[in-house]
């Protein structure tokens, strides 16, 4: 038996219009033999909608159970339509909330995370002659019988999770968008769409501001080795292909250019430099919910240290108040909180830097010749960061992704 996963976002399902749209391409791959889980997420900006009746009516806590029943309603409203645009036109075809198959997790609701999924009554299905399971995305059951959401983007994961549990032949994510492109094209027009990507490299892209996919889901089909293809549900065009290094033959030495707009730095000044000093500083942030990035720890002949570290903008105030407390009360000491706003992060991202040599300097020479200075700078096996002036955001993505060639992948 041949099982495709596919996923349509909120923009695939916005209408009827673009319901009959899906079922159309869904119908494509019926005649080509599959058997197809289609997991849909709920109609264009109808969460929105909910989460306004919901805050309207006084929700206090979004980790409340009811908030959690009330917004995943709307990916059973697409998933309902969506079965019987299919069965008008004689593809045999049942919805199936995210509790009925059921998909467990844990309890933290609006956030929840997948433990198990039973996929017997799809299978059965199939073998009974239905064609096509539609199943509610984003959602899921809790021990105790409640229903549980996965966070925003959530869809995507439900999709993979159910491919992996399903044993599909690959997940394809239907977006507004026709793959995975070298950098933003809004900013580089001539970025280039990418025919194959691997899960490490969309990994890092994914986690650096590529809305594309959802995090937890590249995480999903890269543990359990679900290959991923991004299309586009408004064109037939060839998508990118997401899937385990091994499969590409020429690796790209930079695959592409991600970005973070809204960053921030604190740098704290002569701290005593012994172990465990560290902890103290970071637990206190770690704490207050403070999501730390980039870490740079310069030490100075005098015994003391100097660390500096950068946060989105957003929780800077955060970040400040815990560290003040922190001094407060005699947990760290140091002599000057610096703080400096209007920073991005630019960050290089390739499997082919494993094994070439240069690329730090090719980057770092490409900025200097743009007169934009570097303030922080962190590496890993296949990507390097930089934090620059916000107002070089642009310039630096551009330059960057000409420098290394990307507009002729």
């Amino acid at each position: 038996m041949k099982i495709l996963t596919m996923k349509f976002g909120g923009t695939s399902v916005a209408d009827i219009d673009r319901i009959r749209a899906v079922r159309d391409i869904i119908s494509d791959e019926i005649r080509d033999g599959w058997n197809v889980v289609a997991v849909v997420s709920a109609m264009s900006k109808e969460t929105n909608k909910l989460i306004d009746l919901a805050k309207q009516v006084g929700v206090e806590n979004l980790v409340d159970p009811e908030y959690d029943s009330l917004i995943s309603t709307g990916e059973d409203v697409s998933s309902s339509l969506l079965a019987i645009a299919l069965n008008s036109i004689e593809i045999s075809s049942r919805s199936w909330r995210g509790w009925q198959l059921p998909i467990r997790t844990d309890s933290f609701h609006s956030n929840a995370k997948i433990e198990e999924i039973n996929t017997n009554q799809i299978i059965n299905s199939f073998k009974e002659g239905v064609k096509v399971a539609v199943v509610s995305g984003f959602q899921g059951m809790e021990q105790a019988g409640r229903i549980t959401t996965l966070g925003r983007g959530g869809s995507d994961t439900s999709a993979v999770a159910i491919a992996a549990a399903i044993d599909a032949e690959r997940c394809d994510i239907y977006t507004d968008v026709s793959g995975i492109y070298t950098t933003d094209p809004r900013i580089k027009k001539n970025a280039s769409k990418l025919k194959k990507i691997s899960f490490e490299e969309m990994l890092e892209m994914a986690s650096l501001g590529a809305n594309v996919l959802q995090t937890r889901a590249v995480e999903l089909a890269m543990r359990h080795k679900v290959p991923i293809r991004v299309l586009n549900s408004f064109l037939k065009e060839e998508g990118t292909l997401v899937c385990d290094e091994e499969e590409i033959m020429e690796k790209n030495i930079v695959s592409g250019i991600a970005f973070q707009k809204n960053e921030s730095q604190l740098t704290l000044t002569n701290i005593e430099d012994k172990p465990g000093v560290a902890a103290k500083i970071f637990g206190p942030l770690a704490s207050s919910g403070v999501n730390i990035d980039m870490i740079v720890q310069s030490n100075t002949e005098t015994g003391l240290t100097n660390i500096t570290f950068s946060c989105p903008e957003d929780e800077l105030d955060m970040a400040k108040k815990a560290i003040s407390k922190a001094k407060e009360n005699n947990v760290i000491s140091y002599e000057r909180l610096i703080e400096n706003k209007n920073l991005a992060k630019v960050s290089i991202i390739g499997i082919g830097m494993k094994t070439h040599a240069g690329v730090a300097q090719k980057m770092f020479e490409t900025l200097s010749q743009e007169n934009i200075n570097i303030n922080v700078i962190s590496t890993s096996e296949i990507k390097l960061s930089v934090l620059i002036e916000r107002k070089y955001l642009e310039l630096a993505v551009r330059s960057l992704h000409d420098a290394f060639g990307l507009q002729n992948l």
